[in-house]
């Protein structure tokens, strides 16, 4: 398809372009939901250490961290699907060293596995923005709440599957806490598959042409000069409103995270069953995206400090539900994780909102994977502070100790000028 022929039918190509990226996002979270209490209990029956159980999440989270930035530049060099299927593809491998680490008892490998998953987190994050490299301004939310919506109903999916995934690999003579990698090295080769056979033509190059196209027949349009992300982030450093907005993000992350990991742990400690452990994380994941169209009307409705100060008050309360629960509580730590990702989703949205305002339009590329960064290396961080405080006191403990940044953010609101 030509650049004129794509110019003439853009809506068709858009819908398109949703609809691939949305089916890639069911599949990635079908696959990568269920690992995440899958590899916090599979590093705690290896290490026999409930300390480490919490480093599965966090090496998984310092993958999306690291792949970030190579994603962004993947996408700069060779366009959306090569970008994509690269973060995919690395996922399924990352499945297949982890289902050999969890099989042999080899922690070092389950943790390279659990590293290499992380990125296809960073390649989910980044498919939310592809949706919107054709899209006009009046539908840009649109196009990009439908991708969201796909990684809902995958996520949301995927942790239900535990179980079986389990019992497949029981049949196959491998440990049932494998299962979910099982899975996830199948789903993401399925997501690997459609994004290089339909997400053509690739959205980001053509919106590069178009935009190519238009400077030369406009010489007076100049396109600004890109800026780097380790400049980025010190500009964002010397802003009070950007550095409150990417705190925000960082926050809402550690603190989902923290929480969120070690629940699984928890509700282990008294024989919780797979699937009802599943049944907790697929509603804490449904709190996290399912409301995020209606979190974003509140965002532009009410503004932006004020739905992070709502999610301030949502994670509180989160904890407290969560913290006073017991592991075989599930109907409780059901509502407590819900509202974990309630209030994760609020500082998420008017975060990253706030921060695209504050900064100058060329920088915008770079802040985004900044923003990535550090919320994965705080959410990284929130993963090994949790399996500290829970071994050396309790997960109750765990979620005090997890407000603290949380009050403090809602003490910088009040400052907030």
């Amino acid at each position: 398809m030509t650049l004129p022929e794509i110019s003439r039918d853009t809506e068709k190509l858009e819908g398109k372009v949703v609809r691939t990226l949305a089916s890639a996002q069911i599949l990635n979270g079908v696959g990568t939901a269920g690992t995440v209490a899958a590899g916090s209990l599979l590093v705690s029956s290896i290490s026999h250490s409930e300390t480490l159980a919490g480093l599965a999440q966090t090496t998984a989270v310092l993958g999306a961290a690291a792949m970030a930035i190579p994603l962004s530049r993947l996408t700069n060099f060779g366009g959306r699907r090569l970008a994509l299927s690269v973060g995919y593809l690395t996922g399924v491998v990352g499945a297949i060293i982890a289902i050999l680490g969890g099989t042999n008892q080899k922690l070092f490998l389950m943790l390279i596995g659990t590293f290499l998953v992380g990125a296809a987190s960073a390649a989910g994050y980044q498919a939310r923005f592809a949706a919107v490299d054709l899209a006009s301004e009046s539908s840009r939310s649109r196009k990009l709440s439908i991708v969201v919506w796909g990684s809902t109903v995958g996520a949301v999916t995927g942790p239900n599957l535990m179980e079986p995934a389990g019992n497949v690999a029981e049949n196959l003579g491998l440990p049932r806490l494998v299962g979910p990698y099982l899975l996830a090295g199948v789903t993401l080769t399925l997501a690997t598959c459609v994004i290089v056979i339909f997400l053509k033509p690739d959205p980001y190059l053509v919106a590069r042409g178009i935009r190519s196209q238009a400077q030369r027949n406009h010489p007076d349009i100049q396109p600004k000069e890109s800026v780097g992300t380790l400049k980025t982030i010190r500009a964002i450093s010397r802003q009070p409103r950007a550095l409150f907005a990417i705190s925000a993000i960082g926050i809402g992350h550690l603190v989902m995270v923290a929480i969120m990991v070690m629940t699984p742990v928890h509700m282990a400690h008294v024989d919780v069953t797979l699937s009802i452990i599943g049944l907790v994380i697929s509603v804490h994941v449904a709190g996290m995206y399912s409301l995020s169209p209606l979190i974003g009307y509140v965002s532009d409705r009410f503004g932006r400090v004020r739905t992070i100060q709502l999610g301030i008050f949502i994670l509180l309360a989160a904890a407290l539900i969560a913290g006073r629960s017991p592991g075989n509580s599930a109907p409780s730590l059901a509502l407590g994780l819900f509202l974990l990702g309630l209030g994760w989703s609020c500082t998420l949205i008017a975060g990253s909102t706030l921060l695209s305002e504050v900064v100058d339009q060329s920088a915008r590329t770079a802040t985004q994977g900044a923003s990535d960064l550090i919320m994965n290396l705080m959410g990284a961080g929130g993963g090994v502070m949790a399996g500290i405080v829970i071994s050396v006191l309790s997960y109750g403990w765990l979620c005090v100790f997890a407000s603290v940044p949380v009050v403090l953010l809602g003490i910088w609101t009040l400052r907030l000028k």
